[in-house]
């Protein structure tokens, strides 16, 4: 692999990459061997639940729905946390065993899972607790991680445009960096509101 993370054809995001596989992507290259074990299923898993979780995440925050429809909330709610707890949380770290970059960048996406879903806990905890300024801050905290995926694409098309040369570096740095500057950022907002 030359001139960078994301150059070639074959590495865009596509669904197509994954219904079949393609083990060409960037995602999936490397992986023949071992796709076809626990890693398909927890694959599978956790590319088909992430979205559903990015869109409720983006609903459950709205004040006016809330208010209006609480029950909605708190079943919406209940669903969210748990297809993270359940799911996207178990997945992520199983799927870190086997990151494109090693050990590296699995370390980043193990301790990612780790941390999504301890912000989950805390935020229902706080909500059990009737202390709801606490919950929307670790819900929010959840949320910052959550997207994390769509941050390490766009920091892995910047690699490629700038033109790393060693794509496991850029990626690793991609890892580490999609999660731990924007969970920084929503730290300092948090800390003026």
């Amino acid at each position: 692999m030359h001139g960078g993370i994301a150059n070639r054809q074959s590495d865009r995001l596509d669904p197509g990459d994954y219904f079949p596989p393609d083990f060409t992507s960037l995602f999936l290259e490397g992986r023949e061997n071992r796709f076809w074990g626990t890693y398909c299923v927890f694959f599978y898993i956790h590319i088909l639940t992430s979205p559903l979780v990015l869109l409720s995440g983006l609903i459950l925050p709205f004040e006016r729905i809330r208010m209006r429809h609480g029950k909605l909330h708190r079943n919406l709610g209940r669903i969210h946390v748990f297809t993270i707890l359940i799911c996207l949380v178990p997945s992520g770290m199983a799927m870190s065993a086997e990151a494109f970059a090693g050990w590296r960048a699995g370390l980043s996406f193990f301790v990612l899972s780790l941390l999504t879903g301890t912000c989950a806990v805390l935020g229902v905890l706080q909500a059990r607790r009737r202390w709801f300024d606490s919950h929307r801050r670790w819900m929010v905290r959840c949320y910052v991680l959550l997207c994390s995926a769509v941050v390490l694409r766009m920091i892995s098309g910047a690699a490629s445009v700038i033109g790393f040369e060693d794509p496991e570096t850029a990626y690793c740095v991609a890892a580490w960096t999609s999660w731990i500057v924007p969970v920084a950022i929503c730290e300092i907002v948090l800390a003026r509101k």
